[in-house]
C-alpha cells in the first residue's frame, strides 16, 4: 500500500510541476504593459433623451502578480502532498493471511512529529492568507460600472455589446475601437468617466439584466392609478402627456425591444403599448396632410432607427428613424425621471423626433449633435418645410451636466404655411452632495429654461404689431432630489411655470374626442389667446432593486383660464358625439382652473 501512495504522490508532484511550468511560461509571455480592452453597447434613453451605459464587463487585465500568487499556491500544495506519511502503516486485519511488509523503524521522535503538525498548521494558515490576498487583488481589478445620460442627455455605446445612461439615458454612443496594430491605446469612451445614474431623465440601471454580442434587450412597464380630487365623472384627465385617466388602474406604457449592434452597425427598436399608443399620435396633427395613415403606421413604435458608428475622434454616430426627443429634460419613460408628472416645460414639448441625427464626440466630455427632422413632434411635415436643430451636451466632471437644445425653421402649424417656429431649451443638472456612507447619501437639482416663438402667418415673435399678435413661449422648471439609505428611497420636490400666448404649445384637452388635428371650439388656440400656468409636485420613491420603482406623488396644477377636467367631465352625456371636437347643442364641458391629484405607479425597466 505504501508503494501505491508513493506512486500517487510522485504523480501529483509531476502534475503540479507541469502546471507550475505552464504558469511561469504564461507569465513570461505577458506583454510588459497591460492590455486594456473596451466594449460598448447600445442601451437606450433615455428618454426623451439619451443615456450612456458602459458594460460592467468592459475592462480586463492580466496581472503578473496574480500569476505569481497562483504559482506560489501550486508549490505549497505540491509540498504538502510529498510530506512523509508517518504512522500510516496499518497491521493486517484479523483473518487477513497476506504477508505484511517489513515494518520500518521510525527515526522521528514524538517531538519531531509535533513539529510536523505545527508546520502543517502554519502552511494551512499561509495558504488561507494567500487565497484572501488573491481574492482582494482580483476584486481590485473589477471595473466600475459607469452609466452616464438624459428628455435630453447622452447616448450609450454599443458593447459586446451598452449613453444614457446612462444617460442612458439610452441612445447609443460611440463604439470604441480595439487597440490598433500600431499599439496605440483606444480613446476614452464618451462620458464614461463617471456614474450618471443620478441624472433626471436618465435610467438608473447600472447593468443590463441580459446582454449578448449582437443584441441587448430592453423591457419597460409603467402601470399607474391616478386619484383626481376633481372627480371627473367621465374619468378623463386632460392637459398632460403622462396622465390620462382618473380612479382607474391603467397601463400607461409597455415597451419591448432593445439594441442591435454588430461590426459598428447599430439599430434600436422599442414598442409602445397601452395609453401611449393612443395619446402620443393623438397630439400630432401632421397625418392630416396627405394620404396614408401615419398615426396608425407609427402608433406602436416609440423608437425605431438604424445607423452606423465611425471610429473617428471619440466616436461619430449617424442614425435615421424615430428618436426620443431631447427637448424638455424629462424622459419619455417615467422610470427614468425624478417625478411622474413633469412641469409644463417638459410635458408640452416634443416627446419624439422623426428624422436624421449625427452624434459627434470631439472629446470624452462633449457631444455635438445636429438634426434634420420632419417637424416639431410630427410623423410628417405640417407644411412645405422640415425643421433643423441640434444639441450640445457638456459634462466636465461627474457632478455637472450642461445641456443646450435648439430648434428652428420648421413650419409647424397645420394648414398655416409661412408660420415659422424657433425654440431654445437649456438645462443644468448638478449633484451637490454625495456621501454614500450616510443616511442622506446624495442630493442633486435640475434647472431648465425654455424660450420660443412663431412669426409669419398672422403672428409676431416679439410684440403685438401690424403683422399680428405676439405668439411666444417662456417657461422654467426646477427640481431638487434627495436619496436616502444607499439609494433605497428618493424624495423630490419641484415645479415650474409657463406663459404661452397663442397657446401653440398648450396641449389641447380631449373635449368630445378633440385631437390636435380637429381642435375644439370649447378651448381655442387662436393667435393672442392667453395662457399662463404653474405647478408643483412632491414625489416619494421606494427602489428595492435597480430594475423597479414604487412611486407615490402629489401634484397641484393651475392655469389662468379654465383648462382642467372638473366634476362634470369633458365628455357629452351620451359619449363622444359627431365629429371629433365638434359642438354638441345644449352641452358644455366642465373646465376648471386647477386640479389636485395623487399618482401611484409601479415602474419597471430591464
Amino acid at each position: 500500500m505504501k508503494l501505491v501512495f508513493t506512486f500517487l504522490c510522485a504523480g501529483a508532484v509531476l502534475f503540479m510541476l507541469r502546471i507550475l511550468i505552464a504558469l511561469l511560461t504564461e507569465n513570461k509571455s505577458l506583454s510588459p504593459r497591460s492590455l486594456t480592452i473596451y466594449f460598448a453597447k447600445f442601451n437606450p434613453v433615455q428618454r426623451r433623451g439619451e443615456l450612456i451605459v458602459m458594460n460592467s464587463k468592459n475592462y480586463a487585465q492580466k496581472s503578473a502578480v496574480e500569476t505569481g500568487k497562483r504559482a506560489a499556491l501550486v508549490v505549497i500544495a505540491a509540498s504538502l502532498l510529498t510530506l512523509p506519511l508517518h504512522g500510516q502503516h496499518t497491521p493486517n486485519a484479523p483473518g487477513d493471511t497476506s504477508v505484511s511488509p517489513k515494518p520500518q523503524t521510525s527515526t522521528a521522535s514524538p517531538q519531531s512529529e509535533q513539529e510536523i503538525v505545527q508546520e502543517l498548521a502554519a502552511m494551512k494558515k499561509r495558504i488561507e492568507q494567500l487565497e484572501l490576498a488573491l481574492k482582494q487583488h482580483e476584486a481590485a481589478e473589477q471595473p466600475i460600472t459607469v452609466v452616464p445620460t438624459a428628455k435630453a442627455t447622452a447616448p450609450p455605446p454599443p458593447s459586446t455589446p451598452a449613453a444614457s445612461a446612462a444617460p442612458t439615458e439610452a441612445e447609443a454612443e460611440a463604439v470604441l475601437p480595439r487597440e490598433s496594430p500600431s499599439g496605440k491605446q483606444p480613446k476614452e469612451a464618451p462620458f464614461a468617466f463617471a456614474d450618471w445614474t443620478w441624472l433626471n431623465g436618465n435610467a438608473r440601471t447600472k447593468t443590463p439584466a441580459f446582454d449578448s454580442k449582437f443584441f441587448t434587450p430592453e423591457i419597460r412597464a409603467d402601470v399607474d392609478y391616478i386619484y383626481d380630487l376633481n372627480h371627473p365623472k367621465d374619468d378623463t384627465i386632460g392637459g398632460s402627456s403622462e396622465v390620462f385617466r382618473s380612479n382607474e388602474v391603467q397601463v400607461t406604457q409597455l415597451g419591448v425591444g432593445g439594441d442591435f449592434h454588430f461590426d459598428n452597425v447599430r439599430a434600436r427598436l422599442m414598442t409602445q403599448f397601452g395609453m401611449y399608443s393612443t395619446t402620443t399620435p393623438r397630439n400630432d396633427a401632421s397625418p392630416a396632410r396627405g394620404q396614408w395613415d401615419l398615426a396608425d403606421a407609427y402608433r406602436y413604435v416609440s423608437e425605431a432607427y438604424g445607423g452606423y458608428h465611425f471610429d473617428a475622434l471619440h466616436g461619430i454616430n449617424v442614425d435615421a428613424g424615430i428618436f426620443v426627443s431631447y427637448i424638455g429634460l424629462f424622459s419619455y419613460y417615467n422610470f427614468d425621471n425624478w417625478a411622474y408628472q413633469p412641469s409644463y416645460v417638459s410635458s408640452n414639448t416634443p416627446w419624439f423626433f422623426n428624422g436624421v441625427r449625427v452624434q459627434i464626440f470631439p472629446t470624452a466630455h462633449l457631444k455635438i449633435e445636429p438634426w434634420f427632422v420632419n417637424g416639431w413632434q410630427s410623423y410628417g411635415r405640417f407644411n412645405g418645410r422640415p425643421g433643423v436643430g441640434g444639441q450640445i451636451l457638456w459634462r466636465p466632471n461627474g457632478w455637472l451636466s450642461v445641456l443646450g437644445n435648439q430648434y428652428a425653421l420648421g413650419e409647424d402649424a397645420l394648414n398655416t404655411p409661412g408660420r415659422v417656429r424657433y425654440h431654445t431649451d437649456d438645462s443644468v443638472e448638478m449633484k451637490y452632495y454625495d456621501h454614500p456612507e450616510r443616511l442622506l447619501d446624495k442630493a442633486a437639482f435640475s434647472l431648465t429654461g425654455d424660450m420660443g416663438c412663431e412669426h409669419g402667418g398672422g403672428v409676431s415673435c416679439d410684440t403685438n404689431s401690424r403683422k399680428g399678435p405676439k405668439q411666444d413661449f417662456l417657461g422654467f422648471m426646477l427640481y431638487n432630489r434627495l436619496w436616502f439609505h444607499k439609494d433605497l428611497y428618493g424624495f423630490t420636490l419641484g415645479g415650474g411655470k409657463i406663459n404661452n400666448p397663442g397657446r401653440y404649445l398648450v396641449l389641447l384637452p380631449p373635449i368630445n374626442g378633440a385631437t390636435a388635428t380637429s381642435g375644439t371650439p370649447y378651448f381655442t388656440e387662436n393667435p393672442g389667446d392667453p395662457y399662463k400656468a404653474w405647478d408643483m409636485s412632491g414625489t416619494f420613491d421606494y427602489m428595492p432593486s435597480q430594475y423597479i420603482t414604487f412611486r407615490w406623488e402629489f401634484d397641484h396644477r393651475a392655469a389662468n383660464v379654465p383648462y382642467f377636467s372638473g366634476k362634470g367631465g369633458i365628455t357629452p352625456p351620451g359619449g363622444n358625439t359627431g365629429a371629433p371636437g365638434s359642438t354638441v347643442p345644449g352641452w358644455s364641458p366642465d373646465l376648471v382652473k386647477d386640479e389636485n391629484r395623487f399618482d401611484l405607479a409601479i415602474l419597471v425597466k430591464f
